[in-house]
Parts: C-alpha cells; sequence; structure tokens
C-alpha cells in the first residue's frame, strides 16, 4: 500500500452565536460586558471591525454564509432556504476528507438538514408541516391558528425580560455538553480507545444565545441591571428605518429596556464561557490551539432599543455589522483589519487557508490577504439585502441603502456621523457617490436599471481584486 506523506490539514474550530451585536464585546472596547474567552481569541487573533451580513435576518444570513453567495445570487432572499444538495463550504470541505461536524443551531428549515454536515449533534429541529408525505391540509387547518404558540411581539420581549431559564438556556447548554463529549471521543475515546484525529476536522458549534428572549440566569442578570447602558433615542422620520423588524412601534419604559439589554449582556457573558469550556476542552484534550483554525461570529446583530428599534433587518450598524475573529497564530499575527468584509468571505477564506481549491462563481473573497496586513487592491466593498427589494452598499466609510423606487434612499457617512443620524444622499458633496452606488446596484441586479442578467456579484476568484464598479469614494 502506497504510504500517504502529505501533511494533514488544519483542524478547524467555527465558533458562532446568534443576534450578538459586534460592539457588545470586551476586544471592542465595551467596558460592561465580561467575554474574557473572547477577548483573548481577538488578542492573538486577526479582528475585522467591519464584518457585515449578508442578510439581518436568521434564515438567509446563515444560508449566505453556507453558501458563500448573497441572497439574489443564491435565492434566499427571503424566509427560506438553499435548495437540497446545494454546495456550501462544509460539503466542500466533506470531499477533502473532512469530518464536518456541526453542534447547535443551524436553522435549516428544508428537507435538506445536512447541508454538507457529516455529523449533526444536539441539532435545532427546523422542518416545516409542509415536507410531512401526505400531509391532510384539512387536519392541519382544524389546530390553526393558534396565536399562543406564536412569536412574541417586540413589546412584549422587552415586557418579560427577566431571570429566567428559557428553552435557548436550555438548548445551548445541550449543544456545549454534546460538543465537549464529541470532542472527547474524536480526540481520545478513552471507553473504546479508538480515536478519530487522523483525520482533519472542520467542528460548528452554533448557539441561539443572545437571541431574544431576553432571559438569562439571575446572577448575570443582576449582575448587569445596573450597569448597562440603555438606548432611548426616538426612531428617525423613514418609512422603513424608523419601524422595528415587526413593523410595529415599542413603547417601552427606560426600566423595561434596562431589563432587556441587561438580559441581552447577560447571554452573552454565558455563551462566552460556553466558549471557554470548548477551548479548554481542547486543550486538556492535548490539542495546541496555536495549530487551529479559530473563527467567531454571529449572523446579524441586536438593536436593544438603538433609534427606537429593536430587532434586526434594518441596515444600521447595531443590526448589520457582525463580530468576526479569525485566529491562526502559526500563520498570521494580531491585527485589527478596518476593510469591508462580508460572512460571504468565509467560504473562500477557509478554503484558501487549509489549501482547497476555492469553487468558482462565489460572492466570497479570500480574506488571506488582509489577514497578511496587504490591504493594497481590497475592494472595499459589503452587500446586504433584506427581502427582495432592500439592499445596502458600504464602501469605504459611506453606507447606502436602497429601499424601492418609492422610499427614499439613505446614505451615511460614518466617518462623519458614526452615530447614523444624517441622512446626506441629497447632499451635493456626495452627488457623485451616490451615482456610483447606484451604478453598483445596478450591478448587484437590483434597482429601476437592475441588470437583467445578474449571476452574482462579480468578484474575481483570486483574493480580494476589484470587482467591476470599485470607484466608490468619499466626497
Amino acid at each position: 500500500m502506497r504510504e500517504n506523506n502529505m501533511k494533514k490539514r488544519p483542524n478547524i474550530l467555527f465558533l458562532m452565536s446568534d443576534e450578538h451585536r459586534a460592539d457588545v464585546t470586551g476586544y471592542e472596547g465595551n467596558p460592561i460586558i465580561r467575554t474574557p474567552n473572547l477577548d483573548r481569541l481577538a488578542e492573538t487573533g486577526v479582528v475585522f471591525r467591519n464584518a457585515y451580513t449578508p442578510s439581518p435576518i436568521c434564515v438567509p444570513a446563515r444560508q449566505c454564509l453556507m453558501a458563500g453567495q448573497l441572497p439574489k445570487t443564491c435565492n434566499c432572499e427571503g424566509w427560506r432556504d438553499l435548495e437540497p444538495g446545494y454546495r456550501t463550504f462544509s460539503r466542500e470541505f466533506a470531499r477533502y476528507a473532512y469530518k464536518t461536524v456541526c453542534s447547535g443551531k443551524l436553522h435549516h428549515m428544508s428537507q435538506d438538514q445536512m447541508q454538507g454536515w457529516t455529523e449533526r449533534i444536539a441539532p435545532d429541529a427546523n422542518v416545516s408541516d409542509r415536507y410531512i408525505d401526505g400531509a391532510i391540509a384539512e387536519e392541519f387547518e382544524r389546530y390553526s391558528p393558534a396565536p399562543e404558540t406564536g412569536k412574541w411581539s417586540n413589546q412584549r420581549e422587552v415586557e418579560e425580560a427577566r431571570a429566567a431559564k428559557g428553552p435557548y438556556q436550555i438548548f445551548d447548554a445541550h449543544a456545549v455538553d454534546s460538543a465537549l463529549d464529541y470532542l472527547d471521543r474524536y480526540f481520545a475515546d478513552p471507553e473504546y480507545q479508538r480515536p478519530q484525529s487522523h483525520r482533519p476536522l472542520l467542528f460548528k458549534l452554533s448557539l441561539v444565545q443572545p437571541h431574544y428572549p431576553f432571559f438569562t440566569d439571575e446572577q448575570r442578570f443582576e449582575y448587569y441591571l445596573d450597569r448597562v447602558p440603555v438606548y432611548l433615542q426616538e426612531p428617525c422620520d423613514h418609512p422603513v428605518l424608523s419601524l422595528s423588524q415587526q413593523n410595529k412601534p415599542v413603547h417601552a419604559s427606560e426600566e423595561g429596556i434596562r431589563r432587556a439589554t441587561a438580559a441581552y449582556y447577560g447571554m452573552i457573558d454565558q455563551v462566552d464561557t460556553y466558549f471557554g469550556q470548548i477551548l479548554d476542552k481542547l486543550k486538556a484534550l492535548g490539542e495546541d490551539l496555536d495549530d487551529w483554525i479559530i473563527v467567531y461570529t454571529s449572523d446579524h446583530g441586536e438593536m436593544l432599543g438603538e433609534h427606537g428599534i429593536w430587532e434586526k433587518t434594518r441596515f444600521y450598524e447595531g443590526s448589520a455589522r457582525v463580530p468576526l475573529i479569525i485566529r491562526w497564530p502559526r500563520q498570521f499575527a494580531h491585527r485589527v483589519v478596518d476593510q469591508n468584509v462580508n460572512l460571504c468571505d468565509l467560504f473562500a477564506t477557509l478554503c484558501d487557508l487549509a489549501g482547497l481549491e476555492i469553487p468558482d462563481n462565489l460572492d466570497s473573497r479570500s480574506l488571506v490577504p488582509l489577514l497578511k496586513g496587504e490591504t493594497s487592491g481590497w475592494n472595499n466593498e459589503s452587500v446586504s439585502q433584506h427581502g427582495k427589494s432592500h439592499v445596502m452598499i458600504k464602501r469605504d466609510d459611506l453606507k447606502y441603502q436602497y429601499y424601492g423606487e418609492k422610499i427614499p434612499e439613505v446614505l451615511f457617512d460614518l466617518k462623519a456621523d458614526p452615530g447614523e443620524t444624517s441622512n446626506v444622499v441629497e447632499s451635493p458633496d456626495y452627488a457623485d457617490a451616490v451615482r456610483a452606488f447606484r451604478a453598483r446596484l445596478a450591478e448587484l441586479g437590483h434597482g429601476p436599471n437592475a441588470d437583467k442578467n445578474y449571476i452574482n456579484a462579480g468578484y474575481r476568484k483570486s483574493s480580494g481584486t476589484p470587482a467591476a464598479s470599485d470607484g466608490v469614494q468619499p466626497a
């Protein structure tokens, strides 16, 4: 038998939470939140300060992350999954003999519950009734609707915030316990003594917290209650940006906002503790974490009442910007990257880091040049989309937003206005930038002049090279 002398590909640990605002981390300078484990990853890893979700809502954000494609490219412009068998980064890594394992939330809504993961432990269950073979519609209609089983309003979410053990706390605890057990068996297997660690591992721990409902344990709730900042702004005068996700106003008291914020901070504190347990387990099993590629991110943020808005779906920083850390100190020194990147970029990046061929037709740019500190030539753009008609394009410090032909466009200059309070889309100083954004919008298949032959974002396969319209600059 021919001996295989090829070097084993690197193990990858992918840590993910749900609805985590990028600015509620110690490493971003938040003085209240306790995130010692994320802070340590950041101190020895590469921090991306301007990472954005491809869609500021759960399902499409996660589908685009897996596919390395924007919503329009992979046909996930709404609350829908990738087509069964779609190419995902987990499926691609499995082709290269990686064990691709996920514990926790994936939020897949279709029959393809694996999406390339060769093993799922402690999975969430999201397959809907429409996939039941031979379902009798009349029988289901007998028990519908049941409003008490549906989603709470934002108003009630805030009012119900408290110290409590909810289903997401139970789910995450189970996902972490299952992950710890799996890693023990994979690297040691003390009972059967036949570990599987001769193969490379792509292991994802995906937690639900800090997604609402706003529950956390009593100790954390009491710790944060009198410490957290609260947002008390009124909504702006815009038909979309003035509305929370459910398009209804939220009339919350300052005390209610404080309680919800305290629970939210407590959940992030808990998530950080769980991540520390995973890192400690790997070290206890004899793994040198400097040899691992470790990624941390979230699917989108949470507005927490900022600008008078709750949940996500809006293109404000609190909703659209996400935390992103990539740590591999054997290859990359610590640095903070200010260039605009996207969760879609992780597909190409992971392939590049592991030495896999990067597939064609992705909306995914390898972040390896930025990990090395090479910013020259980077296409400094990030695109996000909600539904079919709401689109954000960020280039440099400018964030352009399109909401359809009958709704005012928005342009924020985050360098001059980091609080996103001044819409400068009509300012003559930004006229050239607005024209360039509109041209790029059309290239992306949106707006009144949309390219009817749109295929993808047009990024070149080589790392970080410019797309067709690389000319948007601040005035």
